[in-house]
């Protein structure tokens, strides 16, 4: 087995350039049951942006405006509408994260920096990966503060730092990112692949072709890298050509370019997260109530009620290693871009192939509603 020469501890956060972060920040606490845990902005002596870190069991996202408009987030939410712009990766050595994926071709965007203030050293650098998508290289080891220096805490979470810390929101359930998608145009999959694994060491998980993933009028192809650890995974999609208008191509027409299209979130209870999704006003894709007739007898024994499955949506897929649930809700932002999946495995690692046909034509039914299909 090769030497892992980009070591990757995980996700460490997924920062959103928005353009109202405090408005952004109250859908996410009220509608996905995040807490508030840090705030950077004027009031900290920030006069440049806003951030608001909100965290849920081992997800930490940030949410960032600009306060003026000659400030590149404004130009990148102007351009994009609300989306990710920086993939944050918890990393051994940001220095070393930053020199290793350079060398082998990664473009750099930030060199390695260090930050200090009263609760220690706070270590990043980042690389360029598609779009205007950045991936950080974040190193917690000798920091203990909120999030970040130039951040103060909020609501009682006095260390959030390293993943120690005293404040653990269990929210509505939601534990960790199972993976994060990216869309990329028509013909640029296998370079992103051929990047990932690179510059960062990933290896190619699984592939889906247009014959896995379409139906009468459109298709895509994706093919998902992971770290050697397998914590961090990136499928990447790409459009495929069909009769009409793909879901990836509608992104990129409006995202204006590649960008993260969805974050799987995990649940150890789907029932119980979706119940409180959908209370909480967060609108879920539907496929036709004639997906749960026989629908053991092509999955096979679930422990979850099907009845309560068809009522929420829930969609079901097993491979040789066990089954998942999974759920996908309708784009959180005016433009059909960026949108969330909530899944739960019982021993599958895999991406819900079986579902794929019944899910791309629940998409499609959106699309057409959007006159964009």
């Amino acid at each position: 087995m090769s030497e892992d020469f980009l070591p990757i501890k995980g996700m460490d956060h997924v920062e959103f350039y928005v353009g109202n972060a405090r408005q952004a920040a109250h859908f996410y606490r009220t509608g996905f049951g995040f807490a508030h845990t840090a705030y950077s902005g004027l009031e900290t002596g920030n006069r440049e942006t806003a951030s608001y870190v909100l965290e849920q069991g081992n997800i930490r996202l940030v949410l960032t405006a600009a306060l003026g408009p000659d400030h590149p987030i404004a130009r990148h939410a102007h351009l994009h509408g609300d989306g990710v712009g920086i993939i944050g990766l918890s990393v051994p050595d940001a220095a070393s994260a930053y020199q290793e994926a350079t060398k082998r071709g990664a473009t750099g965007a930030i060199a390695p920096t260090a930050v200090e203030d009263d609760h220690g050293v706070y270590r990043y650098s980042a690389i360029r990966a598609y779009g205007d998508t950045l991936i950080k290289f974040v190193d917690r080891s000798d920091y203990h503060g909120p999030f970040a220096p130039g951040y103060a805490a909020r609501n009682g979470a006095e260390q959030s730092g390293n993943g120690k810390g005293k404040f653990a929101h269990k929210g509505i359930g939601l534990a960790h990112i199972d993976h994060m998608v990216g869309n990329v145009e028509l013909g640029a999959m296998n370079r992103w692949v051929k990047f990932f694994a690179t510059t960062m060491g990933f290896s190619q998980l699984i592939h889906f072709d247009d014959e896995d993933i379409s139906t009468e009028y459109s298709a895509l192809m994706s093919k998902v890298m992971q770290d050697g650890t397998g914590k961090v995974k990136f499928p990447i999609n790409e459009p495929a050509e069909g009769k009409k208008k793909s879901q990836i191509q509608e992104y990129l027409d409006y995202y204006y370019g590649p960008g993260v299209q969805h974050l799987a979130l995990s649940t150890g209870d789907i029932v119980t997260a979706v119940t409180q999704l959908r209370d909480n006003g967060i609108e879920f894709l539907r496929v036709p109530n004639t997906y749960y007739q026989d629908l053991e007898e092509r999955v096979g024994h679930i422990d979850e009620p099907i009845d309560k499955l068809a009522d929420l949506g829930v969609l079901v897929d097993r491979d040789e290693e066990g089954y998942l649930l999974q759920i996908f809700t309708k784009p959180v932002e005016d433009r059909p871009t960026v949108f969330y999946e909530i899944i739960e495995r019982h021993g599958s690692r895999g991406f819900g192939k079986g579902n794929f046909k019944a899910l791309f034509e629940a998409i499609e039914r959106e699309q057409d509603l959007r006159g964009n299909l």
